[in-house]
């Protein structure tokens, strides 16, 4: 490709509206543009990539034996309420009447069309297992959508759906696509973790994702630094300790009340009464499924709301208002406490026990020191319900910590079991001609946010470094003077021989000044550059450098395409 024929509107300055680097620096390399809010159109140079991503994704998929298909972007509204998704789906679901006034919606997963096909299809246990998979535009109409590809509203998705007979079926499959998301990402050349995930929307009983390693990421993972342990904070474990001195203290004295004038918060009240925050217990109101229910953990700790929602087995959760919280209790916020009080009570594990803690006195400006939980108060259940935090100890293993770093979900992993079967009558017949509901699994990749998460992983002050495989060239051959016959003459030979060997190349034959081409060259982010100039083919040798480490060598013209070509195809093979 010749840069003078590609579509290649490069920015010297970031778009103002840009808040993470992959943004800035896609729209800067002339790769994408945004239509309207959430929405992008993709230019030559994303198209590339994406379908260099793409290309990775139907190889791996298809050696795992799954089947390529392409459904329906829109669907009827009847199956999402068979599922019982159209209203749980909440606003993000787009939502249109056809001509003759019946419900559709653009799908933002396929989950009910791809089990709709299957119940149509699909009649005898002999016709399971099989894995149907698409690579298909998407449409979530985010709140808010921000960081350019990373939460956009349109995107493009991999999503894959396997069925099968029994449970073990099922979760052998499920580990199948697990190591094939392995491949595809590390042939990618991505830096990333695989981490135990929850559910969310789409349902299921065991989930991982696959979550690209970049200090921008918007997930929190927890990693253990001795085993193989990690998992998004969200569904990251906190293992139960015994009680130490730290945070325990052995009295028999009967808690007592003190006076905290204006001390709300567990900060305000450990500097008022010279105590530290382990010792106290926060008490927060939360409206599970309509019913307020007070939720306890230790005062340094924080509620993680995925995991309080699960232990309450609740639909839906959120924060009760200070307007309902005293209007049940009659404790004005920031005097709440669980001795006394008539809302059901759980707790986190690290609660049960504890002796010598503080909390509200469910009165204004007071509150219960030496406070023993065996004694004075009872919750209905203990569950671990707060969020790990750096130095946790591991969960699996007896000698890791946990440490917190920031990742890109780029793909993630389902156990569905029978939740959309049973409902929409996905049915087979079993030997004995039994009607058995069908297993699945469920399995998604975000292609073009992958777009995105490699840059936000590859990138400097100069622009974006692509790993080679998913580069939209392998090469760009940089002429310092096109005008000039001697070096127009070797830049196309050698442009020529390249494409020859199946080399992904570029020439930058525009007329304009070497400083202009290098920044652009670092800018899109091309891995190996080739200088052509007068005094190296003096020296009959052309400068190749390398974008990311910015090592040079120059090598001679009459080896440069046989040299070339292997370096691309030794940096391919070391990346697989």
């Amino acid at each position: 490709m010749r840069w003078s024929r590609t579509l290649i509107p490069t920015l010297k300055e970031d778009p103002a509206d840009a808040e993470v680097v992959s943004h800035k620096l896609l729209v800067r390399a002339g790769m994408i543009r945004q239509l309207t809010r959430g929405i992008y159109d993709y230019l030559p140079l994303a198209l590339r990539s994406l379908k260099k991503i793409e290309t990775i994704v139907r190889e791996e998929m298809d050696r795992a034996g799954a089947q390529e298909l392409l459904l329906p972007i829109a669907s009827p509204a009847e199956l999402w309420q068979e599922s019982g998704r159209w209203d749980v789906y909440g606003k993000e679901l787009l939502r249109f009447k056809d001509r003759h006034e019946r419900d559709f919606c653009l799908g933002p997963t396929h989950e009910e069309v791809i089990t709709d096909l299957v119940r149509r299809a699909v009649r005898s246990y002999r016709e399971l297992p099989f894995n149907l998979y698409q690579i298909q535009t998407k449409f979530r109409d985010e709140v808010r959508p921000r960081f350019g590809l990373m939460r956009g509203r349109e995107f493009i998705m991999k999503d894959a759906y396997s069925f099968h007979t029994t449970v073990e079926d099922c979760r052998r499959e499920y580990h199948n696509m697990f190591d094939t998301y392995r491949r595809i990402f590390t042939r990618m050349g991505l830096k990333f973790r695989p981490v135990e995930a929850d559910t969310g929307a789409i349902g299921g009983s065991l989930s991982h994702e696959f979550q690209v390693l970049a200090e921008s990421g918007e997930d929190a993972i927890a990693s253990c630094d001795h085993c193989d342990y990690a998992a998004n904070i969200q569904k990251a474990e906190v293992k139960v300790r015994p009680h130490s001195g730290r945070d325990v203290k052995e009295t028999t004295a009967a808690h007592k009340k003190v006076a905290t004038p204006g001390k709300k918060t567990v900060a305000e009240v450990a500097e008022f009464l010279s105590l530290p925050p382990e010792r106290f217990i926060k008490t927060m109101v939360y409206k599970a499924d309509g019913e307020l229910v007070a939720v306890l953990v230790r005062g340094d700790h924080e509620i993680n709301e995925v995991k309080m929602k699960d232990a309450l087995h609740a639909d839906e959760v959120a924060l009760a208002s200070e307007a309902e919280v005293e209007k049940a209790t009659r404790v004005p916020t920031g005097f709440l406490g669980p001795i006394g009080l008539k809302l059901r009570t759980i707790a986190d594990h690290a609660i049960q026990g504890v002796r010598g803690a503080v909390t509200g006195a469910n009165e204004t400006d007071a509150h219960f020191v030496d406070v023993d939980q065996e004694r004075d108060f009872t919750p209905a259940a203990f569950a671990d319900l707060r969020a790990a935090v750096a130095g946790d100890a591991c969960p699996r293993c007896e000698a890791g910590k946990l440490e917190i770093h920031r990742g890109i979900e780029v793909g993630q992993v389902f156990y569905l079991g029978t939740k959309y079967s049973a409902k929409m009558g996905a049915t087979y017949l079993d030997p004995e001609g039994r009607e058995q509901p069908i297993e699945m699994g469920c399995y998604g990749i975000g292609v073009s946010r992958l777009l995105a998460a490699a840059i936000e992983q590859n990138h400097d002050a100069n622009g974006i470094i692509w790993p080679f495989a998913i580069a939209p060239f392998e090469v760009i051959l940089l002429p310092i003077n096109y005008l000039d016959e001697r070096i127009r003459a070797a830049a196309d030979r050698l442009y020529e021989e390249l494409r020859a060997r199946k080399v992904d190349v570029l020439l930058d034959d525009r007329d304009e000044r070497p400083g202009v081409k290098f920044k652009d060259a670092d800018l899109i982010g091309v891995p190996l550059r080739i200088t052509i100039g007068a005094k190296g083919l003096d020296k009959g040798c052309v400068e190749v450098r390398r974008r990311r480490d910015g090592s040079v060598e120059e090598i001679p013209v009459d080896q440069a395409a046989d040299r070339i070509r292997d370096a691309v195809a030794g940096a391919l093979i070391a990346a697989a």
